[in-house]
């Protein structure tokens, strides 16, 4: 660091703590007592299992867990570290990594440092998921840098901006600025809070503390029009992690910033339902309403709930494609303007799809209806699930529907765009939606190979499954002494009807998609119970464009595998994600589709592979169609345009 550049940060911060808009680091405070914390106001019927009792076992799944493992341990720290420690007057230990970090192209969106937090983040998703010490070591390692970033600056606030403080200083005080600082920041609180309650870090709780006092008092002069004002710069969920905090320590201070930190003029319109979305960038909204459902849990006032579930629906019942994506360049768009947007190369951002997720989670628990457990897998298969190639562990930020187009992954330590941050995440936490429990059920949501540790009752419950290739799932219990409990299994809308059997012999059935099936009863050690679940093709449309299809079976979007024509060896691996649509531009013609969309389907054949079907194009040449999620490194087609049948 220059010597000008440290004396423009130190002026900064001095000017700045007298004015409250830095707080300085306090002595290190007490783990705040189970008496001390913030209560619900509106507690969840629903709780999900710890990751740590929950195992996957041999899947897709499991194989893109592996796949982030790898990439997360061939990061560095101290390059994701190296401009925090730049800011608090610190020599950086090694270079900062390139993208959205540091380069000129990204510098106006000011997100630099975000990866630490996402880093964080999947760091502890992914230690409290397989108890591997090598994430334990490198939360620490992190947790200790910024610890020493805040005493050598002597303040709360840690950020690897290039201005330092003094661009989150103009930001407060509403000064003209470019990019999205507390979008960052949340990052970085996001990741010391799941240091923290994921991997046990009390270094990790100290630095989120003083980071959050120092948001309270610098935040404090804004007066309700003030802060409003700021919040119409895009800033992630802060209200969802201010208000974690409030539960996490009772502070109340914490609770009246996330109340300020949930923007008014997003959340009234939804709670009165009133769609505003047209034209709004879609990922700035959807942290904001996950937000809107936290703070409702901990203040219990409707409107922020109303807000969240209103929110929920629209975007899941009117704005999502079949893959559970959504908008096009980032934004929402009427809906009745479906036709002009669904074959852009920029639909379906993954960010949209991680919060989107979030939300719908955070909804079932209090509303444990199959609608939202059916969105939640759809978009998982077809959104989070598709956005990563196994073998490298690089991921999706568009996953659009242009015909003939191919997703496109971020490179290892060139791009670390938001969805290359959230993608790590992504795939350190498919264990927390499989199942849940309240205190005598138990909700199996998700057939995917896994056993859960029911500690409440000593029972294990292991999932034995190839769903979707086989539309079955087996569970065993493994039970120290009889038990009874109700055990409930989800009906998804998509299977006409849901058959169960234990111990060979039928058990219970139902013909009513979009229910439980619930079972009640005593269960012994070594019961198996197997439901058998109906899957077919189905053809989906938006009401405004009937004739442009996408196929599902069951929960999985069919897309057409079309090849490699064109493609060099490698080029699906990118720096700029701006430049989604020009990549790879070479000319193309993607097969076509003529006749209804019924008759289409019926034309269907099964392949020679699981999940792998036959459907003849235009002229009668087969178009060969697979999983969304199995396409890599090729061209593809999710939707298609119905041409007139020929005579």
């Amino acid at each position: 660091m220059s010597a000008s550049r440290r004396e423009l940060l130190a002026s900064v911060a001095s000017a700045t703590l007298v004015s409250g808009i830095l707080a300085p680091v306090t002595a290190r405070a007490a783990l705040p007592s189970a008496q001390s914390k913030g209560a619900l106001s509106v507690a969840p019927r629903l709780q999900p299992f710890d990751m740590a009792d929950v195992t996957l076992l041999e899947s897709p799944f499991l194989a893109a867990q592996r796949g982030t493992e790898a990439y997360l341990l061939s990061l560095e720290p101290d390059r994701m570290l190296a401009n925090f420690r730049t800011n608090a007057g610190l020599a950086p230990k090694a270079p900062v990594y390139g993208g959205w970090e540091s380069e000129a192209t990204w510098a106006d969106i000011h997100c630099h440092g975000h990866t630490l937090g996402h880093y964080l983040s999947a760091c502890a998703l992914m230690f409290r998921s397989t108890g591997d010490g090598r994430f334990k070591q490198r939360i620490d390692y992190i947790a200790d840098e910024l610890d020493a970033c805040q005493r050598a600056s002597g303040v709360g606030l840690v950020c690897a901006f290039p201005e330092g403080a003094a661009l989150v200083a103009a930001h407060i005080r509403g000064e003209p600025i470019t990019g999205v600082p507390w979008y960052t920041l949340h990052k970085i609180f996001a990741g010391l809070r799941d240091a923290w309650q994921l991997a046990g870090s009390d270094t990790a709780r100290l630095v989120l503390l003083r980071m959050a006092d120092w948001a309270v008092v610098a935040t404090r002069p804004l007066d309700a029009a003030a802060f409003e004002a700021m919040l119409a710069t895009e800033h992630g969920g802060m209200n969802e992690v201010i208000a974690d905090l409030y539960v996490l320590t009772g502070k109340a201070d914490y609770r009246t910033l996330a109340e300020r930190f949930s923007q008014k003029a997003v959340m009234e319109p939804a709670a009165k339902g009133r769609d505003l979305l047209d034209g709004m960038h879609a990922n700035t909204q959807v942290p904001k309403f996950v937000g809107f459902q936290r703070v409702y849990e901990v203040n219990g006032e409707k409107a922020y709930g109303d807000a969240a579930a209103f929110f929920w629906r629209t975007v899941a019942r009117t704005r999502s494609y079949a893959t559970g994506g959504h908008g096009d360049a980032e934004f929402f768009y009427p809906p009745a303007d479906f036709a002009a947007h669904v074959f852009s190369a920029k639909g379906s951002e993954t960010c949209g799809q991680h919060n989107m997720l979030k939300l719908t989670r955070a909804l079932f628990l209090h509303d444990p209806q199959v609608e939202l457990a059916d969105f939640y897998e759809r978009a998982l298969y077809n959104g989070i699930l598709a956005s990563q190639d196994p073998e490298t562990g690089l991921v999706t930020y568009f996953q659009g529907a242009r015909p003939g187009y191919m997703k496109l992954y971020c490179t290892p330590i060139d791009s670390f765009w938001c969805c290359a941050g959230s993608g790590m995440e992504n795939h350190a936490k498919y264990r927390d939606s499989i199942y849940f429990h309240d205190a005598e059920a138990l909700v199996v949501n998700l057939f995917i190979p896994s056993s859960v540790r029911w500690r409440d009752k000593g029972a294990v419950l292991t999932q034995t499954t190839r769903f979707p290739e086989e539309p079955s799932t087996t569970l065993r219990w493994s039970l120290a002494r009889p038990i009874r409990a109700t055990l409930r299994l989800r009906h998804a809308r998509w299977s006409r009807t849901a058959r169960v059997s234990l111990n060979g012999a039928p058990l219970a059935q139902s013909t009513k998609p979009g229910s439980y099936l619930e079972l009640d009863r005593s269960w012994r050690d070594g019961d198996i119970l197997t439901l058998q679940l109906d899957m077919q093709v189905r053809v989906e449309a938006s009401p405004a464009a009937p004739g442009i299809v996408a196929f599902t079976y069951g929960p999985v979007v069919l897309a057409g595998a079309l090849g490699t024509e064109g493609l060099a060896p490698g080029s699906d691996v990118v720096v700029n994600e701006r430049l989604y649509g020009q990549y790879n531009d070479t000319p193309f013609s993607p097969p076509q589709l003529a006749g209804d969309a019924e008759t289409i389907a019926g034309q269907l054949r099964p392949g020679t592979a699981p999940l792998e079907f036959m459907i003849p194009d235009r002229e009668g040449r087969p178009v060969r169609l697979i999983p969304y999620y199995q396409i890599r490194h090729e061209r593809y087609a999710t939707y298609w345009p119905l041409h007139p049948a020929s005579n």
